[in-house]
């Protein structure tokens, strides 16, 4: 009988996998929160499935040799050692479409609420005042150019989305031709050329050696001072300490983070600020996305075991970051 080792995660449904995997497939929960975790418990597993939490380095390759596939429930594999999974024949998966809706309503949730300023306007009414002058200034979404640190679904959804109030959009990414960007209408632009001409700006790009600290105080320099920025990408493409710096200085206006570079929060001066909103990197969660989740590394699980080539199969020789 295959066994299939699960991060003891509320996202990951035990149930939902079992169901989907059939009785001679034995789905096996544990607490993973280190390599060692992970060696403890898979060991003589056929396959692991973790969260975005939980970093799969390359000894856990080495000891684990029975290991075929690792599932990342979610879209982020920068958690996972690849190069080694390849050099050990481990097959690695993500299901990078399965919260496209889900992410894509929080990025523009997050912008329209720090344009509305209904975080300033929510506290301070539960202190008991009632004035819309509170909020000044407020400025008008419509006609605006929003532009997008990285085109992949989750940002194409999110434009489809922002096409409703009018705006422009631009985007910056190597990997997408303009041709293609073109399609869903918007214009590739160079990074630079992004921060100075969009009026706000949304992350959804994956954290790597070249995105990491980003948005530093060079880049917010170049922002407009009335711009929102949004990230629904990874917390460490933003400096905090340069963001913290931009808004104390009137580089921008606000921020909607639903990522930040250490998570859970601690003490982080973000926190107090009127001009960020904050969310606990649920961007991606509905109870129907959760379940499209489950379906989905089953079904990538059970190809892995026949020998066919998965769908969320992440290529080690692509740029795949």
């Amino acid at each position: 009988m295959s066994t299939v080792v699960v991060n003891d995660d509320p996202m990951i449904r035990t149930e939902t996998l079992q169901a989907a995997l059939g009785d001679d497939i034995d789905v096996v929960t544990a607490t993973l929160d280190s390599s060692a975790d992970i060696i403890e418990a898979a060991g003589d597993a056929h396959a692991l499935v973790v969260d975005v939490n939980t970093p799969v380095p390359a000894d856990v390759f080495e000891a684990c040799e029975a290991l075929e596939i690792v599932a990342r429930a979610g879209v982020g594999v920068d958690g996972v050692d690849i190069p080694a999974a390849a050099d050990h024949g481990v097959t690695v998966v993500n299901v990078p479409d399965y919260c496209r809706e889900e992410v894509s309503t929080h990025a523009v949730s997050l912008l329209l609420g720090s344009i509305r300023r209904l975080n300033v306007y929510d506290r301070a009414v539960k202190r008991g005042e009632w004035d819309w002058a509170d909020g000044q200034p407020i400025h008008r979404l419509t006609g605006e150019t929003v532009g997008f640190l990285s085109f992949g679904q989750l940002a194409r959804a999110t434009a489809e989305k922002l096409a409703g109030f009018d705006c422009e959009i631009v985007a910056a990414d190597p990997y997408v031709d303009s041709e293609e960007m073109a399609d869903y209408g918007v214009e590739k632009v160079p990074l630079d050329e992004l921060l100075e001409t969009a009026d706000h700006v949304s992350v959804h790009a994956p954290l790597t050696d070249e995105t990491r600290h980003l948005f530093d105080r060079e880049a917010f320099g170049k922002m407009s001072e009335t711009a929102v920025l949004v990230n629904v990408g990874r917390g460490g493409i933003i400096d905090e300490e340069a963001l913290v710096w931009a808004l104390e200085n009137d580089e921008i206006a606000a921020a909607g983070l639903d990522v930040i570079e250490d998570e859970p929060l601690t003490d982080s001066p973000l926190a107090d600020r009127d001009d960020v909103i904050l969310t606990p990197h649920a961007a991606f969660y509905s109870e129907e996305s959760l379940a499209e989740l489950n379906e989905h590394i089953a079904t990538d699980i059970l190809a892995v075991f026949d020998g066919e080539e998965p769908a969320g199969y992440i290529d080690p020789e692509a740029d795949w970051l």
